[in-house]
Parts: C-alpha cells; structure tokens; sequence
C-alpha cells in the first residue's frame, strides 16, 4: 500500500513539474504587440498667402517590434486621420514582415479633403488645431518557426499642431496607444 501512494504522489509532483514548465515557458514567449510613433509631422505651406483649395500633410510612422523571440507578419495598416468628427485622409501601408527586435520607418503624406482644408488651415494659424490619427491592422508572430492566429490591433493618438504647421508638445513626437471601445467596432470594417 505504501508503493501505491508514492507512486501516485510522485505522478501528482511530476504533473506539476510539467504544469510550472509549460507556464513559464508560455510567460517567456509570449509575444508583445508592436509599438507605434509618429516622429515627424508637417503640415507644409500652411503660412502661404496663397491659400489653396487643398493641403498635404507628410508624417513619418516607426514601427517597433520589441520582441526578441517573435517576427511580425503585418497585414495591411490602415491610417485615418480626423479633424473633429471629419476624416481629414487616409492611407494604407501595405502587408510586410518585420524581423525580431527590428524598427520600420514609414515616410508618407497624403492630400486633405477639400471641405475640410481652409477650417484647418485656419485653426493651424491660430495653434489651436489638433488631429486625430487612428490605425488598425491585423498582425501574426512568428515565433520559432510558428505563426500564430491573427490578432487584430487599433491604435489612436491626438497630434497637436502647432503654428508652424509641426506637432507642438514638448516631445515632438506622438505614441499610438490603444483605442477606445467606440473605435474598435467602427474601425473593424477595414480589417
């Protein structure tokens, strides 16, 4: 009888053994999502007498991947811009792979809607504007040769815009963080 109970008792310590193995292991590997940041934002020609019926706004995006264990396979990221309630633009940024613990710098502009140029041109004089970027994507991890399902994101971020047409905080630069529940259900139709 006395065999019989520390048999069982040994199987009881080596399931937990494995239990504690497969948890930490999980906890290691266990992929972070990427970070996003606009560094660089201009609106240009803003202070031209000549007022035209359209602007452009150029921004530069850095993708990072903060993994060290984990590839990222992107599926094509979707970019809104918002003044207020109206979409200023968008742009699509086309699906990728990006290596582990690596950075992308995306360079591009895009044009703003007519109706809405001259209301914002007219706040970015007065440093009064502010812009809102929102981004959705879906991404996969690639992790010792295994992808994973797709795990959608959305991020936002609120772009102050000073007189000069460049973003006005102290940092020069504007962190995506995690979007409200109310962009989440609007913004799943592009993905």
């Amino acid at each position: 009888m006395c065999v019989t109970k520390s048999f069982y008792l040994w199987l009881l310590q080596v399931v937990g053994l494995l239990g504690l193995l497969a948890l930490s292991l999980w906890l290691a590997l266990r992929p972070r999502s990427p970070n996003y940041t606009i560094v660089n934002f201009s609106v240009p020609a803003v202070n031209d007498s000549n007022v035209s019926d359209h602007g452009i706004i150029q921004y530069e995006l850095v993708i990072e991947n903060p993994n060290k264990d984990s590839g990222i396979y992107y599926d094509d990221i979707f970019l809104i811009f918002y003044h207020g309630p109206d979409a200023v633009g968008n742009n699509t940024i086309p699906s990728f792979y990006q290596g582990r613990d690596k950075s992308r710098q995306v360079l591009d502009h895009l044009d703003v809607e007519t109706r809405i140029w001259r209301a914002l041109r007219n706040e970015i004089l007065n440093a009064t504007a502010e812009l809102r970027v929102d981004l959705s994507t879906k991404v996969k991890y690639k992790t010792w040769g295994i992808k994973s399902k797709h795990h959608g994101i959305n991020r936002e971020g609120k772009i102050p815009i000073g007189k000069d047409g460049k973003i006005a905080n102290k940092k020069k630069k504007v962190k995506l963080r995690h979007a409200s529940k109310k962009l989440n259900r609007r913004s799943s139709r592009f993905l």
